[in-house]
């Protein structure tokens, strides 16, 4: 995760919008990546896990774009996805060939995790209290994704010994 070019103190409530849509852009396009490797590696359930992330990633980015729409019209954005890095978006060394639902939501627990910590580590910095208001709202919703992950987990039955990466095959010459 990479913010060195954003200063927090600076931040206006436009920016704070825009940098949250990139944030929330960036995770949902990384779940769609993972969502097809899993297609492509058979493992259905995984895939439909991270499927289900891209959905509430967009509405979330969605209802984000909204707000910025209805407060600050077309204006021009400040902020680009250079100023963000992995802040929500599941790191790309997380995808396994073959996942289980719990290891799917094992990432996104972690991603959320690190918004969460996105957010709570940038709150003492913002001196706008539209956009410290705005952030707490942020790290509240993460926190609440977390739990709801969490409360997914629980429900999975518990994992097997066997750990699927041993039935890999190993890269054949051609």
């Amino acid at each position: 995760m990479t913010t060195a070019t954003i200063d927090f103190s600076a931040l206006s409530l436009q920016d704070a919008l825009d940098l949250a849509i990139l944030i929330e852009d960036e995770a949902r396009e990384r779940y769609v990546e993972f969502a097809e490797q899993m297609e492509v590696h058979h493992t259905a359930d995984a895939a439909k896990f991270f499927t289900f992330m891209v959905a509430n990633e967009t509405k979330h980015g969605e209802e984000l774009a909204a707000r910025r729409k209805g407060l600050f019209g077309s204006a021009p954005s400040r902020m680009d996805r250079s100023m963000i890095w992995d802040v929500e978006a599941p790191e790309y060394d997380k995808a396994r060939s073959f996942m289980s639902p719990r290891q799917a939501l094992e990432v996104a627990l972690d991603s959320e995790r690190k918004a969460r910590g996105f957010f709570a580590a940038a709150v003492p910095h913002i001196a706008d209290p539209d956009v410290k208001a705005l952030f707490a709202e942020l790290l509240e919703e993460e926190t609440h994704h977390e739990q709801l992950v969490m409360g997914e987990m629980a429900k999975l039955p518990p994992e097997s010994a066997l750990d699927p990466e041993d039935f890999v095959d190993e890269p054949v010459a051609q």
